[in-house]
């Protein structure tokens, strides 16, 4: 998948490295295995660009992240459709006795995602998380889970089966091969399981977006803009496949979750709470007023200014000259990629 947006302008490198800010944030909570979160900043005319791919990626797939972060800082966004958007909570693989101080700090959301399949644990674990999630919300609540592809085509299948009881609003990327997703989907239809099934790491990480259309593999797509190269990218995928759309973060700072709001707000259809509450498992931000829900909504205009970062925070969280060498580097590399792909 190319990562360079239409009329993406590819600004100089040195333009790029002026005012570049690299922090470590920590999390509340454990999070895809890390305890901090590093992220980087392009800082432009329309404000801060965030770019922060995960440590694992490589110069292709960070590249991505950097597509996204020029277009944030130097184009801007498309003109929103809507004033807010809707929010889910998200809780971590965490004991089941933790979910409702997790759940404590999503003001108003009336959706949560629950991570499930997490290494170590096993489906008991995944339904006493579950149930505390189902418990503390209530039942008029919607409560959607995120596999990570973390299953087989057999376990998903048994796992979907016996969390259907808790009435799901969907189950994200249970398997990660694409021919494996539609295989479940078809599965649980046979057996009368009635659980949608959406598409996450099967969009943003595939060379063809399209396989899952084509298999029929999902019933929603999770979409993300820093791994597809930014809102424009990310909306000409909500076109192309058709299929309706969750937008969510990457556990991102609020300048990166300002991209995900501008995204969700330029949608023509948006039916689901996105997931653009995670700021809530980081202890501090780059902006003084953190863009976390209010009452299960954030407000577009509110998102918009968070593109803009604050000094003092900035130097509360600055990494060490180290780290902030190795994402110089990296950003290089990105660029280097990025440019390769004009």
């Amino acid at each position: 998948m190319n990562a360079r947006p239409l009329e993406l302008p590819l600004s100089s490198l040195d333009e790029l490295l002026d005012g570049f800010e690299v922090v470590s944030i920590p999390l509340n909570t454990r999070f895809r295995g890390v305890e901090h979160r590093e992220c980087a900043y392009l800082q432009g005319p329309c404000g801060a660009g965030e770019f922060a791919p995960f440590l694992e990626y490589g110069p292709a797939e960070a590249s991505r992240w950097l597509a996204a972060a020029i277009e944030a800082a130097y184009l801007g966004w498309p003109e929103p459709v809507r004033a807010t958007v809707p929010v889910n909570a998200t809780v971590p693989a965490v004991p089941a006795g933790a979910v409702a101080g997790v759940l404590a700090r999503f003001d108003g959301c009336r959706t949560a995602k629950v991570k499930v399949a997490e290494r170590g644990q096993n489906l008991d674990d995944d339904v006493a998380r579950v149930a505390a999630v189902r418990d503390g919300l209530g039942a008029d609540a919607k409560v959607r889970l995120d596999a990570n592809g973390g299953w087989d085509v057999d376990q998903a299948v048994a796992a979907i089966t016996r969390l259907a009881a808790f009435d799901l609003e969907y189950v994200e990327q249970p398997v990660m091969p694409v021919e494996d997703l539609a295989r479940v989907r078809k599965t649980l239809a046979r057996n009368g399981i009635d659980v949608l099934i959406a598409a996450d790491e099967s969009i943003r990480k595939a060379d063809d977006p399209m396989r899952v259309v084509e298999l029929e593999a999902a019933d929603l797509a999770i979409v993300k803009v820093a791994p597809l190269g930014g809102v424009r990218a990310a909306l000409r995928i909500a076109d192309e496949t058709g299929l309706p759309m969750v937008v969510s973060s990457a556990l991102d700072s609020s300048p990166g979750m300002a991209a995900g709001v501008a995204l969700a707000a330029a949608l023509t259809e948006l039916d689901h709470a996105c997931g653009l509450g995670t700021i809530n498992l980081l202890d501090g931000d780059v902006i003084a007023d953190p863009l976390v829900p209010r009452d299960g909504t954030i407000d577009v205009a509110r998102a918009a200014a968070a593109r803009h970062l604050d000094p003092t925070c900035v130097e509360r969280h600055r990494a060490s000259p180290e780290r902030r060498q190795w994402w110089r580097e990296r950003l290089i590399a990105s660029y280097q990629h990025l440019k390769r792909d004009a």
